[in-house]
């Protein structure tokens, strides 16, 4: 066999030596990987990492698991309300997949905090939180990886619809009892029931078009406000950015809500009612001429005045919109 050949056949063995020996690194190191986020899985369903343990298990390759990271800033200071009801969602879907008998390795769930990990919110351009991000298993993060946090709201079972988007792995989530609703239902009922039962011998009351007319203002009013789609979405109550503290209560887009701006517009809708009540009284009640005049004067000055505003947020919300009064 000529030298050359000789020299070739050694440069191809060492090669093949020098890539399994690579590989087997790569799977050593891919094992640890995995070995710590399951042991850090098992003491809590959400692993609190900082940036060393980001850039190490979540950025640097290898991996073949994804992670469902949640950005917060829980620390009292940073006064984000939102971000601890984000939190305890997040903590409700995490521990569905822990407890899960279909528990897997293939995607766990983190957090980081700004306080512990603002050089990872620098080093992915984040100025403000909760925000969710998946990181896949191959590959960077894609735009859908981002959770559209102010469109569909955090609550636990959308998150979970999004995960099983991202992942292809399906979490039924599974809450803690609330025993809050039917103790509040029966002490409801318990007191309606004993009132019942003290006026038993007069119940005309129960014939009140009034006692109707506003149980039935009050339904509407609530249903109009959108306390519908905040029970279905789980919106946040407001927003608050972390780095300048500024509070938003209305959301500026048509497509979402906060609870902050559902309770504002049931209000305003409310005072507009008074007012044109008001109107009504004035001109049909036996009162005296000034009483009368007073309640026009009112009533004209909270419809005015709050259906101004109303007008306002739909112009927040819905850009261009043509109408405005006493909004100049």
């Amino acid at each position: 066999m000529s030298p050359k050949l000789l020299y070739a056949l050694f440069l191809v063995l060492l090669c093949h030596a020098s890539c399994t020996d690579g590989q087997k690194k790569k799977e050593t190191l891919l094992s640890e990987k995995v070995t710590q986020m399951m042991e850090w899985a098992s003491k809590r369903a959400v692993i609190r990492m900082n940036g060393e343990k980001f850039r190490r298990l979540v950025r640097a390759p290898p991996r073949n698991y994804s992670v469902v990271i949640m950005f917060t800033a829980l620390q009292p200071q940073r006064q984000c309300g939102v971000c601890r009801q984000a939190d305890e969602e997040f903590q409700i879907l995490a521990n569905s997949w822990r407890y899960s008998s279909a528990f897997t390795n293939r995607v766990f769930f983190a957090s980081v905090d700004f306080d512990e990990g603002s050089d990872v919110f620098q080093m992915l351009n984040m100025n403000s939180a909760p925000t969710f991000i998946h990181f896949p298993s191959k590959g960077k993060p894609k735009r859908a990886d981002t959770y559209e946090l102010q469109v569909r709201g955090f609550a636990a079972e959308q998150l979970a619809r999004w995960v099983a988007d991202r992942t292809d792995v399906h979490i039924r989530v599974i809450r803690p009892p609330n025993y809050a609703g039917p103790l509040m239902l029966g002490f409801l009922l318990a007191v309606i029931g004993g009132l019942a039962y003290l006026r038993r011998n007069n119940l005309e009351f129960l014939y009140n078009k009034n006692v109707w007319a506003f149980s039935a203002l009050c339904f509407v009013l609530i249903m109009t406000s959108g306390q519908m789609w905040n029970h279905i979405r789980g919106p946040p109550y407001a927003h608050k950015n972390p780095n300048t503290g500024q509070v938003s209560y209305i959301h500026g887009s048509s497509q979402a809500q906060f609870v902050a701006e559902t309770h504002i517009v049931l209000l305003f809708n409310a005072a507009v009612t008074l007012g044109m009540v008001l109107l009504h009284e004035a001109a049909t009640s036996d009162m005296d001429i000034g009483k009368r005049k007073i309640m026009c004067i009112a009533g004209i000055g909270l419809v005015v005045l709050f259906f101004s505003w109303l007008l306002s947020i739909f112009r927040a919300k819905y850009h261009g919109y043509p109408y405005s009064w006493l909004d100049r």
